[in-house]
């Protein structure tokens, strides 16, 4: 289940930056003649990058559309392409200074092209650019050393998917969700899947590192600190794998072969989108698409635990973020695009919540009733959790993309046996440290 929280690239595989354009980088830390420049007429040009789908970029065109009725002084072009081309493209338009205005950016890569230079300071545009009104939840995830290198487009949050019906087949109780630990979410499981003979799993299994993350902040815990370094212990990970050992040897979650192609499958396979499960691990906004399949509606639920350990785990994530180039010729202007993109509800009307439900909290509430049944859903999910939202959680280190391929590779050892709960956290560890070069 490593659907992404935008909801437009999978699996989600983060690539790292070619050597050749990464050595490069160097040359650009005082990039000045990139992005847009004027035209003939006098209207100032700029470039904004994204990626996604054919429907994302019908929808952002939209409102590239409506900021230039309104800025007759300003012409934006888009510049798109799918997820696996386009940190190729940025990094090489980047060293050869010419990177866009505008830059949609994804946490694994923020403090990368942060630290390099690459990105400018959003605070700096007091009077263009309104971060007032962004979600506090959110509003400091792009910070890194004093400086904000993105804002929010939008936010998720992860949460446990169930579908209704299953447990009414399997004749079981649907959770309380404001007070189910661990062992209920086990216990739950394993009853709905002996209930129906294993024609109903009880659970898909937590299968990616989104998943742990929330569970070690139920510990006190976090993937990393504000330096980058890793911020959880082997035990609290080797705890979190001991719950995949019980699912398994109890049947409350699929076989390991089964898990893992299932999980290869995305939204649309997954065991409520079949049918065959009673729960997943999701982002909200991968709500609609997973309802569309099941044909079933399915509900949001809290994550277990959340009143189990030292703190609530759960947390807001930006679904993307916002950044400018740190070299554009026309910085003003571009900001005064991101601030449209932001604080526009004619922009957010079109954009809907495809980059996530919008980061301003006034512009998310003005546009609620404009969404589909199962956003609005996601968005009455968000408003009912914020109150036990503790924090966000700093831009992950250089390196971090490969925590996605590191968590498959050790979950799988884990699933068939091949290591154990212990075993599979000192492997992860291992793995991880030497992918963000730390260690402790």
């Amino acid at each position: 289940m490593n659907s992404p929280p935008g909801g437009a690239r999978s699996p989600r595989r983060r690539r790292p930056l070619p050597a050749t354009t990464a050595a490069a980088f160097a040359l650009v830390m005082a990039a000045t003649a990139c992005g847009g420049s004027d035209s003939d007429d006098g209207v100032v040009e700029l470039r904004f990058s994204w990626w996604g789908s054919d429907a994302r970029h019908t929808a952002l065109q939209e409102a590239i559309d409506l900021f230039e009725d309104q800025n007759p002084d300003i012409r934006i072009t888009g510049d798109y392409t799918d997820w696996a081309s386009y940190w190729d493209r940025l990094a090489t338009s980047t060293a050869a200074n010419d990177a866009p205005d505008v830059i949609m950016q994804d946490e694994s890569y923020l403090r990368e092209y942060g630290q390099r230079g690459v990105l400018a300071d959003l605070s700096e545009f007091n009077g263009v650019l309104d971060l007032s009104g962004i979600d506090p939840n959110v509003a400091e995830n792009g910070d890194l050393d004093g400086q904000t290198f993105g804002i929010a487009t939008g936010v998720n949050v992860s949460a446990i998917l169930a579908d209704p019906q299953a447990f009414e087949e399997a004749g079981v109780e649907m959770p309380d969700d404001a007070a189910w630990t661990w062992d209920d979410y086990i216990e739950t499981s394993v009853e709905i899947s002996e209930a129906t003979g294993g024609e109903i799993v009880g659970t898909q299994g937590m299968t990616n590192e989104n998943a742990f993350h929330v569970f070690a902040r139920q510990h006190g815990e976090n993937l990393y600190d504000d330096e980058g370094n890793l911020a959880f212990s082997a035990q609290t990970l080797a705890d979190w794998y001991a719950i995949t050992e019980r699912l398994l040897e109890d049947g409350g979650q699929p076989s390991a072969a089964e898990g893992v192609e299932i999980a290869a499958g995305g939204p649309d396979q997954s065991v409520l989108a079949t049918n065959t499960g009673a729960t997943a691990y999701f982002w909200t906004n991968q709500l609609g698409a997973v309802t569309e399949a099941a044909g079933r509606d399915i509900e949001l639920l809290r994550f277990p635990g959340e009143t189990e350990h030292q703190r609530t785990g759960m947390y807001f994530k930006p679904a993307m973020y916002y950044s400018l180039s740190a070299g554009s010729e026309h910085p003003e202007e571009a900001a005064r695009f991101v601030d449209f993109m932001l604080n526009s509800t004619e922009a957010a009307q079109v954009v809907l919540s495809d980059l996530g439900l919008p980061a301003n909290l006034e512009v998310r509430e003005a546009i609620t009733g404009d969404l589909p049944p199962a956003d609005e859903r996601g968005a009455a999910f968000l408003a009912e959790v914020e109150d036990e939202i503790v924090d966000g959680n700093p831009p992950p280190p250089i390196g971090s993309g490969e925590i996605v391929t590191i968590n498959e590779r050790v979950y799988q050892e884990l699933v068939f046996g091949n290591l154990t709960a212990e075993q599979a956290a000192e492997q992860f560890i291992e793995e991880l440290e030497a992918a963000i070069g730390s260690g402790s």
